[in-house]
Order: C-alpha cells, then sequence, then structure tokens
C-alpha cells in the first residue's frame, strides 16, 4: 500500500534548483534511507514529505488520515514544563481518557440512582475497554523503554528550557518515537546519541510498525535499519530496493553501465553526423545537386534530433583530497596513563583509568555519553588535570586535535584569514590548499561562523594536514561529513603513518581503523585488542560474568552480613512487590465494578478504588526516589 507519492515535484531557492520532477513513492512499513552529498537538497526533501514546505511544481499526495512525525525544530515550551511532562503529551488522548474514567468513577461514588449509575457503568466500561485497547495501561511502561534506550533519565526531573541544544534534541526525538506515527520522518537522528542508543534506536526502528524514512550518513545504522534506499544526486533520485553496502555496489554498477551505454550512444551519434556529412558532400558533387541524397541528409539529421540523448553519468565526481603525513616518528611508548581519576562536582567520573598507547596503534575510546570520554581526551592533551593517578606523553610527541567544537568562538574571521592564521602561505597558495578540501572561488572569504559543521570539519583537516604530527587525537571526527567525505577521511587516516586515537560513535568508522578499543564503563576502563565488534562481543562476555559472580557472591554472604549490605536492596524489592500488590488489586476491582449491580456494594468499589489509586502513586513515588 502506498502512503505517499511524490510526483514530478521541482523546488528552487534563490534561482537555484535543489531538484527538479523528482518522483517516487513510499510504501506502508518500508525502512527507507535517504542519502546524498551534503547540499544535495535532503533536508528540504523531507520538509516537503512532512508537509513543512510546498513545493513549486508537482505534488505530494498522502494516504487520507495518514499521521506524520518530524522533528523539524526544538518545540518552545513554558518554562517550568518538565522533560517527563513533555514525553507524557505523546499520550495526549489517553490521558485525556484517563481523566475521563477518574470523573465517571467520581459520579458514579456519588451517584445514588440506580438507572443514572447503570448508565454511568456502562459509559465507564465501554470507555475503559477503549483505554485498554490503545494501551492506556502501557504509557509508563513505553516511557521507560525510550528513556532507558536513549539513555536520558538524568533529563526525566529537568526543565525543558534549562537543556542543552543536543538534550533537547534527543528529548524530542524520544517524544517521535513515543507518538508512533504512520510515517516516521528522522533527519540524522544518530548525531547525539552515544553508542549504546544509537544501536537501541536501530533495533527499535526495526520493529517499528508504522513506515520510516531516515537521513543519515551512519553506514553501519542504515545497513541496520534500512531496506530501500532513494539517493539524491544532481537534482535527481535514484531507488534501490536494498541496504546500504548492496546500494554502493548496484550504484557503481549502475553508472558503469550508463557511462557504456552512453559512450556506445556517442559513437552511433558520431557515425550518423559523419553520413549527414558525407551524403550531403556527394548530393552537392553531382551535377546538378541530387535532391534524393540531400533528402536522405535531411530524414538522418531529424531522426538525429529526436534521438533521446543519454546524460554522460559523472563517475569521478569532486571530493575532497586528503593526505596526511606524520612528521618524524615519535618514541615508541607514545600515551600511558596510571590509575588516573575524575571527579567533577563531586561526582566521580571514572577511577583508577590506566592506558598504555605504542607508536602506530589505532586506539579508540567508547561509553555511554557522560562516562568522561571528551574529558579523557583534555586530560591527555594537558587541558585538564587528574585527581589522582599520572598521565605521561612519550619523547617527541606531536599533536594534532579535532575537537567536537570547532571555531566554535570565531565569529568574524573568514575561512582564508582561519587557515593562513594556522599556516605561514601566501594567499595564492592558501587558495589551492582550500580548493583540495572543497572551498573554491568566493567561499574561502565566507565568514567561518557561517559554515555548515561538515564545512568546518573540512577545513579544520586543511589545517590538521599541513602541521607537524605524528599523533592524531580525534574527537567525533566524522560528525558532520558526509558518506563520501568520511570515506575521504577513512583513507587519509589508513595511510597515516604515526599514532591514532579518537572518540568515535561510528560503528562502521570503528571496525574499519581501529584495532584497540577502550571501553569505559561503570567508571572503569576495559582494553580489548580488536575492532568495536569483537570488543562489543567481549564487552558483553564480561557483563554476563560480572553478573554470576555478583550472583554467587550474594549467596555466600552470611546472615549477620546481609541486612547490612542489601537493605537498599531489599527496601527497593519491598516497594516492588507492594506495588505490585496494590496494581492486582486494582484490576480485581475493575472486574468487580463491570459485574456488581448492587448500588451500596458498588459505592463501597469506587471508595475502594479512589483509596488503591493514592496509595499506588504513593509508592511509585518512593520507588522514584529509591532508584536515585
Amino acid at each position: 500500500m502506498i502512503v505517499c507519492s511524490v510526483d514530478k515535484v521541482t523546488k528552487m531557492y534563490g534561482g537555484n534548483s535543489i531538484f527538479e520532477k523528482i518522483t517516487f513513492e513510499i510504501k506502508a512499513k518500508e525502512r527507507i534511507g535517504l542519502v546524498g552529498r551534503n547540499g544535495s537538497g535532503k533536508t528540504t526533501l523531507i520538509r516537503l514529505l512532512a508537509g513543512e514546505e510546498a513545493p513549486d511544481s508537482g505534488q505530494i499526495h498522502w494516504k487520507k488520515g495518514m499521521t506524520i512525525g518530524y522533528l523539524s525544530q526544538i518545540p518552545d515550551y513554558q518554562n517550568s514544563t518538565s522533560t517527563k511532562t513533555i514525553l507524557r503529551s505523546a499520550f495526549s488522548p489517553l490521558l485525556k481518557m484517563e481523566e475521563k474514567l477518574k470523573k465517571i468513577e467520581t459520579a458514579m461514588g456519588q451517584e445514588t440512582d440506580t438507572e443514572k449509575l447503570k448508565k454511568l457503568l456502562s459509559e465507564y466500561g465501554n470507555l475503559q475497554d477503549q483505554f485498554t485497547i490503545d494501551g492506556g495501561y502501557e504509557i509508563e511502561a513505553n516511557i521507560d523503554k525510550v528513556v532507558h534506550g536513549l539513555n536520558i533519565h538524568s533529563l526525566l526531573d529537568q526543565r525543558f528550557f534549562q537543556l542543552s541544544g543536543g538534550e533537547k534534541t534527543k528529548v524530542g526525538l524520544g517524544l517521535m518515537l513515543l507518538k508512533q506515527p504512520d510515517l516516521l520522518l528522522l533527519d540524522e537522528p544518530t548525531n547525539h546519541l552515544d553508542l549504546m542508543a544509537v544501536e537501541w534506536l536501530g533495533h527499535f526502528l526495526q520493529e517499528y510498525s508504522g513506515t520510516v524514512l531516515v537521513i543519515s550518513h551512519d553506514r553501519y545504522f542504515l545497513d541496520q535499519v534500512v531496506n530501500k534506499m532513494i539517493d539524491l544526486e544532481d537534482g535527481d533520485v535514484t531507488t534501490y530496493h536494498t541496504n546500504f553496502t548492496a546500494y554502493v555496489k548496484e550504484k557503481e554498477e549502475r553508472l558503469l553501465k550508463e557511462f557504456q551505454a552512453y559512450e556506445e550512444q556517442q559513437k552511433k551519434i558520431k557515425k550518423m553526423k559523419e553520413a549527414i556529412k558525407r551524403l550531403r558532400d556527394w548530393a552537392n558533387r553531382a551535377n546538378p545537386p541530387n535532391a534524393n541524397l540531400h533528402r536522405r541528409a535531411r530524414n538522418m539529421e531529424r531522426a538525429l534530433e529526436r534521438m533521446e540523448k543519454l546524460h554522460r553519468p559523472v563517475l569521478n565526481r569532486k571530493k575532497m583530497n586528503l593526505e596526511m603525513d606524520a612528521s618524524d616518528r615519535s618514541g615508541n611508548d607514545v600515551i600511558m596513563l596510571t590509575d588516573v581519576s575524575k571527579c567533577f562536582n563531586d561526582k566521580l567520573l571514572f577511577d583508577q583509568v590506566s592506558m598504555h598507547i605504542t607508536y602506530q596503534d589505532r586506539a579508540a575510546i567508547i561509553g555511554e555519553n557522560g562516562t568522561g570520554k571528551s574529558t579523557l581526551l583534555k586530560m591527555i592533551l594537558q587541558q585538564l588535570d587528574p585527581d589522582e593517578g599520572e598521565i605521561r606523553i612519550g619523547s617527541n610527541v606531536k599533536v594534532g586535535y579535532l575537537s567536537q567544537n570547532i571555531f566554535s568562538n570565531v565569529e568574524n574571521e573568514t575561512v582564508i584569514e582561519i587557515f593562513r592564521n594556522e599556516l605561514s602561505v601566501t594567499e595564492g597558495e592558501a587558495r589551492r590548499i582550500l580548493a583540495r578540501f572543497m572551498f573554491y572561488g568566493h567561499t574561502v572569504f565566507q565568514k567561518v561562523s557561517r559554515l555548515s559543521g561538515g564545512e568546518k570539519m573540512r577545513l579544520k583537516l586543511a589545517e590538521l594536514m599541513y602541521q607537524d604530527i605524528n599523533l592524531l587525537i580525534l574527537d567525533e571526527p566524522t560528525n558532520h561529513l558526509d558518506i563520501e567525505s568520511r570515506e575521504v577521511l577513512e583513507e587519509a587516516l589508513e595511510d597515516f603513518t604515526g599514532t591514532i586515537l579518537a572518540v568515535s560513535h561510528d560503528r562502521y568508522f570503528l571496525n574499519k581503523l581501529f584495532s584497540k578499543i577502550y571501553w569505559l564503563e561503570a567508571k572503569r576502563i576495559h582494553c580489548f585488542e580488536g575492532d568495536y565488534n569483537w570488543a562489543k562481543e567481549k564487552m558483553a562476555e564480561f557483563r554476563d560474568r560480572t553478573i554470576q559472580e555478583s550472583g554467587a557472591e550474594k549467596k555466600k554472604i552470611s546472615p549477620q552480613q546481609k541486612p547490612k549490605i542489601t537493605k537498599k536492596w531489599e527496601d527497593h524489592e519491598n516497594l516492588n512487590r507492594n506495588l505490585m500488590s496494590v496494581e492486582e488489586r486494582i484490576i480485581e476491582v475493575d472486574h468487580k465494578l463491570l459485574e456488581i449491580e448492587d448500588l451500596e456494594l458498588l459505592q463501597q468499589l469506587f471508595k475502594e478504588k479512589e483509596d488503591l489509586e493514592q496509595k499506588w502513586e504513593k509508592l511509585c513515588d518512593q520507588l522514584g526516589n529509591s532508584e536515585r
């Protein structure tokens, strides 16, 4: 079933065509990846699909009654609105239904007329059935699932307006996922998520009941989620019914076939033009001129004009030209951390962390957001001091650093000014170098503050390429880069003869380049000699082993020790048991309310249910406090 069709749609900005007469269909339950270079019009297209913009020509048709979810911008909420309230707003119709159920309950508890009570009871029963069918009793479970998956527990009680831009985006994503629209449109959803949240989101979208269209430069994520690719290139779209890896292969094969067809047509055109010239030459040589030969030449010329000309496919597009050469080699020991600990605002980030990175290592630090990955890099760069332990940098180590927030404090300087501030070169030489990084013509005079994230990243890479370095420290280097630029970066890093230390959540990037993974979890660091997939497997084994050992230790605890060690845990379990008992009794009372007709007994049951619900709310609050 088609849920959305795009028919000959054209969109222009400032006289420039973004795409022209594009046509494609979106079918129910499809998982679609929309890819293309930065600036190709992907976000414009997704805004058209969301109905936020209108096409200049052509039509977009949506299935009648279909709901669309798109996080276009960070919504504006009142200063007092908490994150939890915003997430609960995804269930507004159910919350209104729940409120109505409570009002009917109150009315039934006060009603003394038997006929009116029966009428209220019937209305209550029908509404409760609908509430159950629509998932009213699963609201909290669904919220917990998304909160846990996106790792936003710490944001629940905070005021939304106090959150950072990245945190607001994560909450907005959570809201979209909870609303479960028929067509879910996601624009770079993995940008502000850590590795574990990206993995969870991939699994969530695999099981999503609606249709998903996602813009992403995360190749691993695309392979995990999508079964159809839409490639937006040169103002046109091409559809591939496969995942990302197969799409790359299919696209290459298609371009080669198109190029062969183009060459064959060019040969045919050349032969036809030569034949036309020859026929006219023969006709003119005759005395008198031969009208039949002129007619044949004219007919062949008309056939040539009517021929549908094939466009020459672009096999080798302009892309960033990145070559990174290491300067003089460093000593064998490059970075050494011994029992390093760090706290922020009395919160322990990590404890007794030890690392040993040697010459030509390809090492990556991974872990959930907030575990201290970027802090660890800043300590290695001597921008922060450890609270405990020792950090040593080896002999003759020359560091090049690529941070997440590049040029964040730059306001009025232009691209070429920033570049020449870092490197002493002439303007002509600077423009030649910048052209290799796709800064052409007037773009070198653009203010850096107006550049996109990808353009800032390319500018910083241009600087790094000409610096005297043998240790690269990279903090999320693939953020904001399109797929093609990521591939160029990977090729350059593969050829780099120095040492690389990176923080990244790009699993494809991690698997391709890195052979040593440092995994930060539960304030400790774990080292795995292998790529990300190997580290993930070994980390899962470590967690399972820890759980088993923890269980074995609990069995060994003597009765005298047990109350001291597990009191908090026992209190938590008691609250859980009490909560479950209250919930079971509420369900029993609900069933009795639908079966009993005696007025006095009904009113007793309503009073009991009211007391049970108050008790349930108190237990929920106590349970929430015990988890903090």
